[in-house]
């Protein structure tokens, strides 16, 4: 009963779309705050997290800190730059409600990095209210470009006949 309601209301829709927009612009002034500010460089707040992977209590899991000390670190210059974008393109999806689904789910995604990185702030807020949008399925936006763009994507997909249809089957 509450899947149908937040997949196919429109009450749920407009809801949805003040969650999305909300959250669009967290996601939208972040971003814009780290290309804005002066050269945003994420190897402290990387180093950071390593740090507080050791000690009696570690805020940071191990396989977090081995993944971040040996991928995020020595590529840290690709992470600012992937981190302060991907805010900023997320930001403006959601608000504009285009493919929001696949932006919810990057949005998610960052806020779980930055969660395995033992920052709270306002990432388990935004991840409670993200997963709401991800469970809505298109209704999330029905209210933004989505109402336009999902029914011409689907409506231009390329069909496949019978034969290719039975040799993907077989594979």
């Amino acid at each position: 009963m509450m899947n149908n309601f937040i997949r196919k209301s429109s009450v749920a829709a407009a809801i949805l779309a003040f969650l999305r927009v909300y959250l669009g612009y967290q996601w939208l002034t972040g971003g814009w705050g780290k290309l804005t500010g002066g050269g945003f460089d994420a190897t402290g707040f990387i180093q950071g997290a390593i740090n507080s992977a050791g000690g009696d209590h570690p805020a940071v899991q191990s396989w977090w800190a081995t993944f971040l000390e040996t991928v995020a670190l020595p590529n840290a210059g690709l992470f600012s730059f992937m981190v302060m974008w991907g805010e900023i393109l997320v930001g403006a999806a959601l608000i504009l409600g285009i493919f929001t689904n696949f932006a919810a789910l990057m949005a998610i995604t960052m806020n779980f990095a930055f969660l395995f990185s033992g920052t709270v702030s306002t990432n388990a807020q935004m991840v409670l209210l993200t997963v709401f949008i991800i469970a809505a399925g298109y209704n999330a936006g029905r209210f933004g470009v989505d109402r336009w763009v999902v029914p011409f994507l689907k409506s231009h997909k390329p069909r496949r006949n019978k034969k290719e249809k039975k040799e993907l089957a077989v594979a």
